[in-house]
């Protein structure tokens, strides 16, 4: 279940976290992730002190992922996708899309249907249906 977050509302919305994990990838891919925590200055993420990998991985592949967890198990994640640009020592992250996430509540198996209040089952037409026949 996710519910997205305007960017203006971005700093607002990150005070309810301790830190982020930043995510980079390798130039074949491998994931990397780094606990870091980061501010908000006008509209960029600002990271103090990347390492050398995280350096590496941005030269090859600019896009990058910051995931705040959850304090609490039912609280939502937030994730933020970004490009990033390394400046010195600093990080700069501009953010294109910002949501809160968490998983979909577990169905109550005393209720009607499988998948609980987060989801819709749909209907599979049969092909008699689906072509007019009776």
């Amino acid at each position: 279940m996710s519910i997205p977050v305007e960017l203006q509302n971005l700093a607002e919305v990150m005070t309810r976290y301790r830190f982020a994990y930043l995510l980079t990838a390798s130039a074949h891919g491998a994931p990397h992730a780094v606990a870091v925590v980061p501010r908000l200055e006008g509209s960029v993420l600002v990271i103090d002190g990347i390492g050398r990998r995280t350096r590496d991985n941005l030269i090859q592949q600019p896009a990058v992922g910051l995931i705040w967890p959850p304090r609490e198990e039912s609280d939502y994640s937030l994730i933020v996708d970004g490009q990033a640009a390394p400046d010195g020592e600093l990080l700069r992250v501009t953010p294109s899309r910002a949501v809160l996430h968490r998983p979909a509540r577990r169905p109550d198996p005393t209720e009607q249907g499988a998948c609980g209040s987060d989801c819709v089952e749909l209907k599979v037409p049969t092909v008699a249906t689906s072509v007019g026949l009776p």
